[in-house]
């Protein structure tokens, strides 16, 4: 199994840049495709941006498509998601996660192991 940190989280004012990191540990991390996640006060978990296991392809919600960035370093056992043009709806938890399953997904439950969480705050 893997263990997963996020960090880099904090307030910025709109239109700013965060970069959010998510350290693995545990197996390598080159098995698992890597998503994010995020869960705003009262609503539910969703999906933000996944990087594949083999090929690295990235996806991305509609929301944040152009905007954010999802990265990978396996020898550093680390993913990334870094965040431009910032915006107040952008406000949430954000959650990275690890998925073993076959091919890849957008769905949270087809994600085995996820981190603890790191709050984005973004101001008007």
């Amino acid at each position: 199994q893997v263990q997963l940190v996020e960090s880099g989280g904090g307030l910025v004012q709109a239109g700013g840049s965060l970069r959010l990191s998510c350290a693995a540990s545990g197996r390598t991390l080159s098995i698992y495709n890597m998503g994010w996640f995020r869960q705003a006060p009262g609503k539910e978990r969703e999906f933000v941006a996944v990087i594949t296991r083999s090929t690295s392809r990235t996806y991305y919600a509609d929301s944040v498509k152009g905007r954010f960035t999802i990265a990978r370093d396996n020898a550093k056992m680390t993913g990334y998601l870094q965040m431009n043009s910032l915006k107040p709806e952008d406000t949430a938890v954000y959650y990275c996660a690890a998925d073993r399953s076959l091919g890849y997904g957008f769905e949270s439950s087809r994600y085995d192991y996820w981190g603890q969480g790191t709050q984005v705050t973004v101001s008007s």
